[in-house]
């Protein structure tokens, strides 16, 4: 918990948590946004996101039970590079579709059949991405039971991923609703904060 109340502060000092009228990546009409694009930006914050993830992940279904990692471009990708990095665990990641050149892939990287694939996200919303990414990976011959995220908007990707066999983690549990609230007790902005 402590680490949720920290990154609260952080994204919303930062301005990462907006609020007016957003579009976001599901199609959905949003009255707020959260950019984790900016996380990166400060390695250090950036360093204990990933840290928490890999803890999560240790805790939820243990470093052992997954042979790879993969994500979908373009935030989540930045967040499963980095956790690669931390398990050396090798990475893949799945374009929404293929490209119209080169080898025209839908999955980049390398990995065997069979592979057990942890999917990594930045937020979740309604699951459609990263229930594409599961379908890809699955019609790949790869086994994919598990993902996680940063932040969960809670708008039906947990129930979507259930619906396939895949359970869905996050970072943060009811992050809007105690931002809303300020139960986190947010001081007013003043600059970057790394």
């Amino acid at each position: 918990m402590e680490f949720v109340k920290e990154f609260a502060t952080f994204l919303y000092q930062n301005d990462a948590i907006k609020f007016g009228n957003f579009k976001l990546s599901s199609g959905k009409d949003s009255p707020y946004y959260i950019d984790l694009r900016i996380v990166p930006s400060f390695p250090h914050q950036f360093r204990k996101m990933v840290k928490t993830l890999q803890s999560l992940i240790s805790e939820k279904i243990g470093l052992d039970n997954f042979d790879s990692i993969a994500s979908v471009p373009t935030s989540g990708l930045v967040i499963a590079s980095a956790l690669a990095i931390e398990t050396v665990k090798p990475l893949i990641y799945i374009r929404q579709k293929p490209k119209d050149y080169g080898t025209e892939n839908v999955i980049e990287g390398k990995i065997a059949d069979g592979s057990r694939v942890l999917l990594v996200d930045d937020v979740g919303t309604t699951g459609l991405s990263l229930l594409n990414a599961v379908k890809a990976l699955r019609a790949s011959k790869m086994v994919v039971t598990d993902a996680f995220i940063i932040i969960n908007r809670f708008e039906g990707a947990r129930e979507l991923l259930a619906s396939e066999n895949v359970r869905l983690y996050e970072i943060t549990d009811r992050f809007l609703s105690k931002l809303k609230t300020n139960r986190f007790n947010l001081k007013p902005k003043n600059g970057l904060q790394n």
